[in-house]
């Protein structure tokens, strides 16, 4: 079995780029997956990655993708991680389809998964009107009535991007005022057809087969419901720490992967770096992701070098 300088574990920006600077390190790398381009490529618009003034997230993480596999010392595959081992003298990792790769160090660079309300309805009704990603699948609203929940970047981005083609568009906030930049909250602010519902939240989505509405906690213009034909849940994510800490990695008190400066874990030989963990001051954006990826990268060389 082949054993490479380093695993990296996440198709996104971070995992990409420190594929990129592994490889330009002369290091083995194998680099895997379960979705190219993680969350980036739920971002209809990316218009602060310096050099593009307009690029959208899939096109972005396409690029990405085309430069990190363009080495021959990376080695891509997309698949599941079920499990991670620490070895003798480095780690184990076994995924989906049955495979056991080895590597002398690893980095954690899976991102964050898409957070859930935990009402009910949400759950029985996913898929049939309610999503969590309103970039992706507001196209399949065209003429409709639909709910977006939050108040962050996700939230009003994807509200801004669902008046488009919806007939209109709820926009659903317990606060009174928005989390995201204030370039979305301009753009959202101009669209006629975008409702505020604000200082509310739902309780409950409703319908049978799919998605016929939502209840709030206070009524809103005289009613508790509004009837929506789909609903998008934009709340935030929460780091995808499972298989770090099943590694013995440390999480800081909001659950993100604990580093230093040299996107260091506790655990000799592991590295995290993107949105997992607690850098960049939590500032999930491209351009963190990125270099927290080369930083990794730049530390697992060095440890290799170390070892060697």
């Amino acid at each position: 079995m082949k054993k490479y300088d380093v695993l990296i574990i996440g198709l996104g920006c971070a995992g990409y780029t420190a594929a990129i600077y592994s490889a330009r390190y002369m290091l083995s790398t194998f680099l895997v997956g379960a979705v190219e381009g993680g969350l980036g490529i739920t971002a209809a618009e990316v218009g602060n990655w310096p050099g593009n003034i307009d690029i959208t997230g899939p096109d972005l993480m396409e690029n990405f993708r085309k430069h990190a596999t363009s080495f021959s010392e990376v080695t891509h595959k997309n698949a599941w991680v079920k499990k991670i081992e620490k070895t003798a003298d480095g780690f184990q990792m076994l995924l989906d389809d049955g495979e056991t790769v080895e590597g002398k160090t690893l980095i954690f660079a899976m991102g964050s998964n898409k957070r859930h309300l935990g009402i009910p309805g949400e759950e029985r009704l996913s898929g049939k009107g309610v999503t969590y990603c309103a970039t992706c699948d507001a196209f399949f609203y065209k003429g409709k009535d639909v709910a977006v929940i939050g108040g962050g970047d996700s939230a009003v981005e994807g509200a801004a991007i669902a008046a488009q083609v919806a007939k209109k568009v709820y926009l659903i906030h317990r606060r009174k005022d928005f989390r995201a930049e204030p370039y979305w909250v301009e753009k959202v602010k101009a669209k006629e057809n975008v409702v505020f519902v604000l200082e509310n939240n739902i309780t409950e989505v409703l319908g049978e087969q799919k998605v016929s509405g939502v209840k709030l906690a206070k009524p809103f213009e005289g009613s508790d419901t509004i009837n929506v034909d789909g609903v998008f849940i934009e709340v935030g994510a929460d780091p995808a720490t499972a298989l770090a800490e099943s590694l013995g990695c440390t999480v800081d008190t909001k659950g993100y992967l604990s580093v230093d400066a040299a996107m260091r874990t506790n655990v000799a030989g592991v590295f995290g770096a993107g949105d997992i963990t607690s850098g960049s001051n939590y500032f999930a954006q491209f351009v963190t992701a990125a270099g927290e990826g080369a930083i990794a990268s730049n530390s697992a060389f060095n440890y290799v070098q170390a070892g060697r």
